[in-house]
């Protein structure tokens, strides 16, 4: 029997529960070198800590699966290596029974994946090779692709762009085996939104610019070159050589000491790229085999085309040399540009870096200070300029406030107890709110759709926009505020924009820059198509062909669709705009407008077509014969039902679920065929048929629209709010009246403008149906 001393002596222990033990001992516990045989005829042998497995062992289980590496209170914790009883062999990191960090799996069915895994699932930067000849080489998360990657078809086919979900989802390059190039966008998979498509044979852009521009992706910044031209031959060097347990290079020492804690750190991501990425002689080229760009003879024919859904409804014919390479990569890849303003040029050359850090501190410090004082009414002394919060945010830190990377800037908080109370009636969680805009993921650029030169930023989760205001724009806005909060407060249908937040911040010398935090309008999980700003004026209302990209905000002559509604949806929404309307007469602003999202939905029974019009341009005359035979079937109302639908709330949802006609003035959702079931409210996923307007417009012959008629799911609200009908704008009223038709230009006193915006919406946008 073994020694109870702990003198060491190996012997055989039976215990109570039908286990064995053979092996070191210290009191009564396991402890040093020993064998434990369990019951079930799983078999360890290694190293023990105190009565639990932890150091180098060997573990078999009756199926067969074995598992040879490192433990940590009787985990598989560090490295080891791994055989299922299906045959498939994992080697590489673990942490508590899972895989994580860095590991190489070589599955059954001959699949290989090699890269980061977190908690058993592929996370982070991976390539993964099937049998059928595929390979994917790119991000992963929660075990699907996820983020930016390449994949290889074994047809030679070759894509690299955005993925969601393990599908193709927002911008990227597909090119054919055959020499085509598709640029364009996705979703769910499928082709959806604008795009060019460059034939076999013709000129080809250099896609070098484009690969270089995503180095800045942090996730990817050493895979995307290999991405860009990844490797054709398999990995020559595989993961077991570069982390083995037992090798002797310096590589793997390295790894192997810190085994026990693999996860997602610097050292780790950079060698999975290595050893994912290391064949750097032998690549995939997106471009084609043939340099065209100076071969006059080569075809120079391109084709703009427009998908919804996988099925193509417009195509144009150009020529290579009128497509601008620069904005198609500005347009198509997120290479945004944003416009100058003063009131950010104090900032320098990293003014953005330096404002989002700036609006992250201040809104974390100022929703942590008003969200645990007691919720009571507000009072006319929580309005004005005197209602504020102040603080110093000096970089060293100090007594309130944290120390940052950015420069010293004083801090305002507006208002703080009418923005936490209408955070609170528009049901907005304080903490999700601190997190969508004061998270690591930080904010995003986004251009601005108008003239004012106004900086804007967009949280990670697309839930709220940030604007830049001017003096005169503050000024309005808490001169409305009281109205406003009354006005959101008694209709909650109401289109307005949602606000939630004013602040300020002063660096010192005393320059200032102001912001507001707004909800977006356009947050859905829908791919918006179209945009539109319509304030009802004619006069210089239209958008240059030149000017159109992909996220392009049109105008009033833009547009070419009136949309058919439910007689009680469109009864219910334009009730709501005219007393938007009024209110907004009632305090004297001119210049807002209706901001319109369009999400187009692909006819149902056309889908068969996509595959044959794929790569043809000669199906034309075949799918226009169609659309006069086939109505589109891409939508449905459903009564509602909240457990078959999200019902919470957020920063773009507005009031009650809305009542239809055409199924007995009950309350409904909208269900989408093979997408979702959403809830229909007051300018939120409003089911509608958008009709082409006859318009006698010359249209290119090179351009072609399949259809005449089209489901869509709308998204609008009133933006622009903060413009007064103040002396500047009543000499500019007088100014253009001179030189123009009074009643066509934007600028009109306040009466006029809310009549001449209403009657357009309800005549010319959603117009009665008969």
């Amino acid at each position: 029997m073994l020694d109870m001393e702990g003198s060491g002596r190996l012997d055989e222990k039976p215990l109570s529960n039908g286990d064995v033990y053979i092996g070191d001992i210290k009191g009564v516990l396991p402890h040093g070198k020993g064998k434990y045989t369990w019951l079930d005829g799983t078999v360890y042998k290694g190293d023990w800590e105190d009565g639990k497995m932890t150091g180098k062992g060997l573990i078999i289980w009756l199926s067969g699966a074995k598992y040879e590496g490192e433990f940590s209170g009787n985990y598989l914790h560090g490295y080891g290596n791994f055989i299922t009883s299906s045959g498939s062999v994992y080697r590489g990191g673990w942490r508590m029974n899972a895989k994580h960090g860095i590991g190489r799996e070589e599955y059954s069915n001959l699949d290989i994946y090699e890269g980061l895994w977190k908690e058993g699932v592929h996370q982070g930067s991976g390539r993964y090779s099937w049998s059928n000849g595929n390979t994917y080489i790119g991000n992963w998360k929660s075990g699907k692709i996820d983020g930016r990657g390449v994949m290889k078809w074994g047809n030679g086919d070759i894509f690299y762009g955005f993925w969601s979900n393990g599908l193709r989802h927002g911008s990227g390059v597909y090119r054919y085996a055959d020499g085509g190039l598709y640029i364009g966008t996705w979703s769910r998979g499928l082709k959806d939104g604008k795009g060019t498509f460059y034939p076999a044979g013709s000129k080809h852009p250099s896609l070098k610019k484009w690969c270089s521009s995503l180095s800045s992706d942090d996730n990817v910044s050493n895979l995307n070159s290999e991405v860009c031209w990844a490797p054709k031959s398999k990995v020559k060097r595989s993961l077991s050589e570069k982390v083995s347990v037992s090798g002797s290079s310096r590589s793997s020492r390295h790894i192997s000491h810190r085994s026990p804690s693999l996860g997602s750190s610097w050292t780790q991501h950079h060698a999975a790229q290595e050893c994912i990425c290391n064949d750097s002689s032998q690549r995939w080229s997106l471009t084609s085999d043939e340099d065209h760009s100076e071969d006059p003879d080569k075809i120079s024919w391109v084709y703009e085309r427009e998908y919804m859904q996988g099925v193509l409804i417009m195509e144009k014919a150009r020529k290579y040399s009128e497509v601008s390479r620069k904005n198609k990569w500005q347009n198509k890849f997120g290479v945004q540009q944003v416009k100058p303003s003063s009131c950010v040029d104090i900032f320098g050359g990293r003014r953005s870096y330096y404002l989002k850090l700036n609006l992250q501190l201040g809104i974390r410090y100022t929703v942590g200070k008003i969200t645990p004082v007691p919720a009571r009414e507000v009072r006319s002394s929580d309005f004005g300029d005197r209602a504020r919060i102040r603080m110093y945010f000096p970089k060293e830190g100090s007594q309130f406030t944290p120390p940052h990377k950015s420069i010293d800037f004083y801090w305002k908080d507006y208002c703080p107890m009418v923005f936490r109370n209408l955070r609170e009636m528009f049901k907005l969680d304080a903490a999700e709110y601190m997190m969508s805009i004061c998270g690591d993921s930080g904010l995003r650029d986004i251009t601005s759709p108008g003239k004012s030169g106004s900086i804007f930023y967009l949280s990670q989760d697309d839930r709220f926009v940030i604007k830049t205001l001017t003096k005169s724009e503050l000024k309005v806005l808490l001169q409305m505020l009281p109205k406003y909060y009354s006005h959101v407060g008694k209709f909650e249908n109401t289109l307005i924009t949602k606000f939630f937040g004013l602040h300020r911040i002063m660096l010192r010398g005393g320059k200032k820059v102001r912001f507001v935090v707004m909800g977006n309008m356009f947050c859905t999980e829908l791919h918006i198509h179209r945009r539109y700003d319509l304030k009802g004026s004619s006069q210089g209302r239209f958008t240059s062909n030149d000017k159109i990209k992909e996220n392009t905000t049109l105008k009033d002559l833009d547009l070419k669709y009136e949309f058919n509604m439910d007689k009680k949806l469109r009864e219910s929404l334009l009730h709501q705009i005219r007393v938007d309307c009024e209110f907004l007469e009632s305090q004297q602003i001119i210049d807002y407008s209706l901001l319109l999202g369009l999400h187009f939905r692909a006819p149902e029974n056309l889908k068969s077509l996509a595959e044959q019009q794929e790569n043809l341009t000669s199906s034309h005359d075949a799918l226009k014969q169609a659309e006069q035979l086939i109505l589109p079937k891409g939508l449905l109302l459903v009564a509602h039902e909240p457990g078959f639908v999200n019902t919470a709330p957020g920063p773009h949802i507005r009031g009650n679920t809305l009542r239809a006609y055409s199924i007995g003035d009950k309350e409904v959702d909208l269900l989408l065929p093979g997408t979702a079931r959403l809830r229909v409210q007051l300018g939120v996923n409003m089911p509608a048929q958008a009709n082409r307007k006859l318009v006698e417009d010359k249209v290119e012959a090179s351009e072609v629209e399949l259809f005449e008629v089209y489901d869509v799911v709308l998204y609008m609200g009133i933006i622009d709010i903060l413009q007064e009908y103040n002396l500047r704008k009543k000499l500019e009223h007088a100014y253009k009246s001179i030189q123009f038709e009074p009643e066509t230009i934007s600028v009109v006193e306040p009466k006029l403008y809310a009549q001449r915006f209403f009657n357009f919406l309800e005549t010319k946008v959603f117009p009665e149906t008969l």
